[in-house]
């Protein structure tokens, strides 16, 4: 049997485990120890097994993950979504579906600093859902708007995903960073853009908010002081070059933590809480890169990637029809698995078959961001959907399907203008230095 075949059923056994509900973590590590035990032998595969572990999570550049994960914990905490919607609802409540719209510019504000899409979710479940249903909104448009927002989160940085992409991927992490933020804009006011449109055609989705005085909305301003900050901080320090990744996400963090102290809202409980859920999510993370790890190695023996890759670039079809196929595939897989299982599993396979037919790795990155974007919203899996309906128990979660359909195609639409314009991604790197690929 050839390492090929051996690869293929590796993969396929995998799937089998996930779909058992088996963690992802210990589903690639099973299947990568077991791999290469077959293709090396038992004593190797020991090596590997022992070493990997502490090798794959002692590399200075993963530090960068628990800081910004503590980063969005204190900012979650420290009510930050709260005034953030206070200023958005002064702003634009007022047009149809306004509280709707608001809710998707208070989402992509906080998720500059949050950097989770869960977090995202579950504070705007609760802090404008309520709003909402005061002025009669349709369910499925209160919560569509919501968990659709909340995938903000993955792309506006500071982006976990980005990160885990820029690590599997060795690309840069600040330019990664730098090229999410045009195409969050993008996607933020495409969301907006669509509310609007389903409002005007239909008034009885979202009715208009109350009007607010300039007095008023200049006022509310003030309360975004705190995002702005540590935004402008973390991102103005990458691009400027003043901080390293690493070095952003700590003084990020700490900035974070001052930020509670300063609006009097740092307590034992709320502290408690950053730290637990960071160590959670954190560990969460490292225990997927250490399986992926090892699940590389065996993907890299059975010579399947680049089997595969060969085997796209020797074909006779248009390289833009091979990208499609690899969006189609991530998005069929979105159905059924978590976006960040998707990273680990797919972008070590995809990867090299993208680079061979000379697409930017930067760009790639934010275009399969996007994607896991997606896969947040998407059934039956979609983690967004079920967060939101544990924060709104009386919608039914086919409503919640429904009201996210729209963004969904919001989201498809945002990736068709930046294959056809890919300097909508490059632009800003582009400015920092970088040299985009060609395409």
């Amino acid at each position: 049997m050839s390492t090929i075949v051996i690869g293929l059923i590796g993969i396929l056994i995998l799937f089998v485990l996930l779909a058992l509900r088996m963690q992802i973590g210990f589903s690639m590590a099973l299947v990568g120890f077991v791999g290469f035990i077959i293709l090396n032998d038992f004593e190797s595969a020991l090596g590997l097994i022992g070493a990997e572990p502490f090798d794959s999570s002692n590399a200075y550049l993963l530090s960068v993950i628990p800081l910004f994960i503590l980063m969005g914990q204190f900012a979650t905490h420290s009510g930050m979504g709260k005034d953030v919607y206070r200023m958005a609802y002064r702003w634009l409540g007022f047009l149809p579906g306004g509280l709707a719209m608001a809710t998707v510019g208070a989402c992509a504000c906080f998720a500059a600093i949050s950097g989770s899409s869960l977090a995202t979710v579950a504070t705007f479940g609760m802090v404008s859902l309520p709003e909402m249903k005061k002025f009669n909104y349709s369910d499925a448009l209160a919560t569509g708007c919501i968990a659709a927002g909340g995938t903000l989160g993955i792309l506006i940085p500071p982006s976990t995903v980005l990160i885990i992409y820029g690590i599997l991927t060795e690309q840069s992490i600040s330019n990664l960073f730098i090229a999410g933020i045009i195409p969050g804009l993008l996607l933020s006011f495409l969301f907006i853009f669509t509310i609007y449109v389903m409002c005007v055609i239909n008034p009885r989705l979202g009715a208009k908010g109350p009007s607010f005085t300039l007095r008023e909305k200049l006022v509310s301003l003030k309360d975004t002081w705190s995002i702005l900050t540590l935004f402008i901080l973390v991102m103005g320090g990458l691009y400027t070059g003043w901080f390293t990744p690493t070095a952003a996400a700590g003084v990020g963090a700490f900035g974070a933590l001052v930020i509670m102290i300063v609006k009097g809202r740092l307590s034992r409980q709320s502290t408690l809480a950053s730290l637990k859920d960071s160590c959670k999510t954190t560990a969460m993370i490292f225990g997927i890169i250490i399986g992926a790890t090892i699940f590389q190695y065996f993907m890299t023996i059975s010579l399947l990637p680049d089997f595969l890759a060969n085997l796209v670039i020797e074909m006779q079809v248009h390289r833009h029809v091979i990208m499609s196929l690899i969006i189609f595939l991530f998005i069929i897989m979105g159905c059924f698995m978590e976006g960040l299982s998707i990273m680990f599993l797919a972008v070590p396979i995809v990867f090299p078959i993208v680079e061979g037919m000379g697409y930017d790795p930067i760009w790639f990155g934010i275009i399969i961001t996007l994607v896991m974007e997606m896969s947040l919203i998407t059934p039956p899996v979609g983690v967004n959907v079920f967060v939101l309906n544990g924060v709104a128990e009386d919608v039914p979660m086919e409503t919640i399907f429904k009201g996210v359909f729209p963004f969904w195609i919001a989201m498809l639409v945002c990736i068709i203008l930046l294959m056809v314009f890919p300097d909508i991604v490059l632009f800003l790197p582009e400015t920092m230095g970088y040299s985009a690929g060609s395409f």
